[in-house]
């Protein structure tokens, strides 16, 4: 496989509302991004998605949006974001859009006009169908199909003028739009190359993999416990899905420069069907974001129902897809984002550990084979968020489940309150922590949800001072990354494949190799140095603990990595 660029490359996640606030509103903003740009060229990152901006309601956090061509007032203006644009390439960094096409906001144009009768123009633009046979519109059960929404509830809903029914996978106010009409495609088409044309280098897809729905409609399963289909077979990898992304491939990337980032967001695919849409020849997605690993810890119950994720069940499945889009395609590797819960919390330990798990956590993970990505506050050591009651969360996500899981099905609240503080999205979207001043540094006005209270000890100013901090790993992860052809195009074997605390691999590359070791517990953990022959010598080029260490001593602290070089 010829080398690309992002091959080498660390892209950082900025979710806008969340990152600076340079107007004491309370929410960020794109001046506030452009006032710490200086902080994403210290750490040493290739390109910064950037979590939508366009104008929209903020019934999903700007996931809903009613102007894909507009910049929301909330986050500035289309100046600002030249400006954002033209500080990021000074300083070598690739600006990648979010791009969110398997929906629209309610108050999109497009949807008002689909929304006005029966025979709009438009009315095709999206998912539309009358009630069940012999059902009265509005009545339970009436529903066209039995599909439920990510959000809690069905995934239609009546619009009360015209009679009929619109789905929307996600909230209500977020209708999908019908990929199966090409004036849709081409609309879409035509915004892409107009971000690109303004200097943009790509884009994020957020769930791309649902564009195409079976055309039929059927019902879904019924799981144990649950009041709505599941349709996950239906509208995910639909049958003219990679028609559709070649197409789009072909009419917005085909005949421009290599500069370009594709990446799609892919809820449920496997590494099978992900070989498939990031294999060059086939001009779809340069990579995509998988969701086994971070699904690990969800029980029979969904993300809602917590279960352990061994060290065991984290390796195996991250060396299946190291293994699996080894020869093909191309992996792209997260912990983070602005859907999941903070990592050093979720699979490390954010309290007296909190600093070395996030260092182990990070190691493991930037060295692979793929293109690594950094959630706004990952580089710090980002906690969860102690939430004290419903009244303190924000995500549309969180509060219908908990309407529905306290008010439907009569769960207790304070067990419910308990996976919201585990799992709820909004434990990526409290504001970034830059200093210890008030509100953490991130607004001098009331913030729009609530700062984490560790933001004294946790912040990028004691980071940036401090050698050995989450920051300096990082930096030190991406320095080696962007310095070395084994992290960003070498091999990879799995080694201790059986070992219960301890992350292990290789890679190799033109007779030169780099071994990886990480314990992910909070106990000693042994191992057996004949098992790593030829490594007992070898130069030590990272270590995330500061404990000296020369080589292999066959016992690695709690929750200590180390990289050597042979």
């Amino acid at each position: 496989m010829n080398d690309k660029w992002w091959q080498s490359a660390v892209v950082y996640q900025v979710y806008p509302r969340s990152f600076a606030d340079s107007d004491g509103d309370g929410i960020g903003d794109l001046r506030g991004i452009i006032q710490h740009l200086d902080h994403l060229k210290e750490l040493g990152v290739d390109v910064v998605w950037l979590s939508p901006i366009y104008a929209s309601p903020h019934d999903d956090n700007g996931y809903d949006i009613s102007d894909y061509q507009r910049i929301d007032p909330l986050f500035g203006t289309l100046d600002a974001f030249d400006e954002l644009l033209e500080g990021l390439h000074e300083r070598g960094i690739k600006l990648v859009m979010d791009l969110v096409v398997n929906h629209t906001s309610d108050e999109h144009p497009w949807f008002v006009e689909s929304a006005s009768s029966r025979d709009n123009p438009k009315r095709d633009w999206y998912w539309w169908r009358g009630p069940r046979d012999g059902a009265q519109p509005g009545e339970h059960g009436a529903e066209p199909t039995n599909w439920g929404s990510f959000f809690s509830g069905s995934a239609w809903q009546l619009d009360e003028r015209t009679g009929e029914y619109y789905l929307h996978l996600f909230s209500r106010k977020q209708p999908d739009l019908n990929w199966e009409n090409p004036e849709v495609r081409g609309a879409v088409y035509d915004m892409m190359n107009w971000w690109l044309d303004r200097g943009v280098d790509g884009f994020r897809m957020d769930v791309v993999n649902f564009l195409s729905k079976d055309v039929s409609l059927p019902d879904g399963v019924v799981p144990p416990g649950a009041l709505w289909g599941d349709a996950y077979p239906f509208f995910a990898q639909g049958p003219r899905i990679h028609e559709f992304l070649h197409e789009m491939h072909e009419r917005v990337f085909a005949g421009r420069d290599d500069r370009y980032l594709t990446v799609g967001e892919m809820p449920g695919v496997d590494i099978a069907e992900a070989r498939r849409f990031t294999d060059p020849a086939r001009g779809e997605l340069d990579m995509v974001f998988q969701f086994e690993h971070v699904d690990l810890d969800h029980g029979p119950g969904g993300k809602w129902d917590h279960r352990d994720a061994s060290v065991l069940d984290l390796k195996r499945n991250l060396a299946q897809w190291q293994e699996g889009l080894a020869e093909v395609g191309w992996n792209s590797l997260y912990w983070n984002n602005h859907d999941q819960p903070r990592v050093v919390s979720r699979f490390g330990d954010d309290g007296e550990h909190r600093i070395p798990s996030a260092k182990a956590l990070g190691t493991v993970l930037h060295l692979m084979r793929g293109t690594p990505y950094v959630y706004q506050g990952e580089e710090l050591g980002m906690t969860n968020v102690p939430f004290s009651t419903i009244d303190d969360f924000r995500d549309i996500e969180t509060l219908n489940h908990y309407a529905e899981a306290v008010d439907v099905l009569g769960q207790p609240a304070d067990e419910v309150l308990v996976a919201l503080r585990r799992t709820s999205r909004d434990n990526a979207r409290t504001p970034m922590q830059w200093s210890d001043e008030p509100n953490a540094g991130f607004t001098t006005g009331e913030p729009w949800i609530t700062v984490n209270p560790n933001f004294p000890q946790v912040n990028a100013a004691a980071a940036r001072a401090d050698a050995d901090s989450v920051f300096a790993h990082y930096r030190a992860l991406i320095d080696l990354r962007h310095r070395s052809r084994l992290v960003s195009a070498g091999g990879f074997e799995l080694v201790l494949p059986e070992h219960e605390q301890i992350f292990a691999y290789v890679r190799e590359l033109d007779g030169g190799a780099l071994l990886v070791l990480a314990n992910l517990t909070g106990r000693p953990a042994a191992y057996d140095v004949a098992a790593l022959p030829g490594w007992e010598s070898a130069e030590v080029v990272l270590a995330s603990g500061g404990t000296g260490t020369t080589g292999l001593t066959g016992v690695l602290g709690p929750w200590e990595a180390v990289v050597l070089q042979r």
